[in-house]
């Protein structure tokens, strides 16, 4: 295993993680659970509203999807793209597959980071990094559903409507404000469609969930 323990991947990497994660926590989950419909498309989320988001989030046990992801860098005049497959396993395995432009997989479980990359492994640790680890715990509450712990971290703001819904994490911890100053998901019912996390340098991700892939 080449370099183990040794080169690290950098702070973008560990936030592809974090999008893989909030994304796979509600990627075409089945939930049996009546859903109320909203007097008017534009009618204010409600308290009620975001227990009942977070309650569709914490269904999901297991995840395997498309994606596409857009890196938008301030020095790049286009966009990074890269596209892929990721896998979630309650209660704490994350597996992003990068497909093109070259393969790589990243996973996170319990508390390690794995980097493939080609012919090399890197491995690191969370607690090395602790400006990080209270996002990822953030991005954690989020997949079970745990309002209390997420809102430890974030100002959290629902807009719209089960229907189709916006949640905004404003970082209220200053760690993690140092990295992100916001991460946007938007969806419809208990279906995401992109997860926007903007960085606090200016650059921004885009992460697009594609259909569940074939077993």
């Amino acid at each position: 295993m080449g370099n183990s323990g040794q080169a690290r991947p950098g702070r973008r990497g560990l936030l592809g993680v974090v999008l893989a994660a909030t994304a796979l926590a509600v990627a075409d989950v089945s939930v049996a659970m009546p859903v109320a419909t909203p007097a008017s498309a534009d009618a204010p989320a409600t308290a009620q509203d975001l227990d009942r988001l977070m309650t569709l989030l914490a269904q999901r046990q297991h995840g395997h999807v498309s994606f596409v992801e857009e890196h938008f860098l301030a020095v790049l005049d286009r966009p990074v793209e890269s596209s892929g497959e990721l896998l979630y396993d309650a209660p704490d395995r994350l597996e992003k597959r990068t497909l093109k432009p070259k393969p790589e997989t990243v996973i996170l479980e319990h508390g390690v980071i794995t980097a493939h990359r080609g012919h090399r492994t890197y491995v690191l640790n969370l607690s090395d990094y602790p400006q990080i680890v209270p996002l990822i715990d953030s991005i954690r509450a989020t997949l079970a559903g745990d309002r209390a712990s997420l809102e430890h971290f974030f100002k959290v703001t629902l807009d719209g409507s089960l229907e189709h819904w916006t949640l905004l994490l404003l970082p209220i911890d200053s760690s993690v404000a140092k990295s992100v100053k916001q991460i946007r998901i938007e969806g419809v019912q208990d279906a995401i469609h992109t997860v926007e996390i903007q960085q606090a340098d200016g650059d921004r991700s885009l992460l697009t969930i594609g259909p569940e892939v074939a077993q």
